[in-house]
């Protein structure tokens, strides 16, 4: 059965210099982000290496809208980073500065 952690957080926009484009994030931390942590270091020991910089699988879900994407370990925001796509940031109508809920379904 797969863990799912919720985690109420607000999607912040992080733009890259020169023209590198911009990504909106939401930072899973606190008691969230520790269970993923937890969940990571498990299927490393599990399967005996670690994947990509500490990556987590997941299907998020916010509102009705449900994708498959990874969490990404993020020392800077003393949890995890979940990458909000604009498909779905358009479906919830959420922008940056919004407090959204989101459920993540660890795989």
């Amino acid at each position: 059965m797969s863990e799912v952690v919720e985690h109420r957080g607000t999607l912040w926009l992080w733009t890259g210099g020169d023209g590198g484009g911009s990504w909106h994030f939401l930072t899973v931390d606190g008691e969230a982000g520790e269970q993923i942590g937890a969940h990571e270091a498990m299927r490393r020991l599990e399967l005996g290496k670690g994947r990509g910089f500490g990556s987590v699988k997941v299907e998020a879900r916010i509102g009705d809208t449900r994708w498959k994407t990874s969490v990404f370990p993020s020392k800077p925001n003393d949890g995890f980073i979940l990458p909000v796509k604009l498909a779905v940031r358009k479906a919830e109508d959420i922008v940056a500065g919004d407090e959204v809920l989101v459920e993540l379904t660890l795989l």
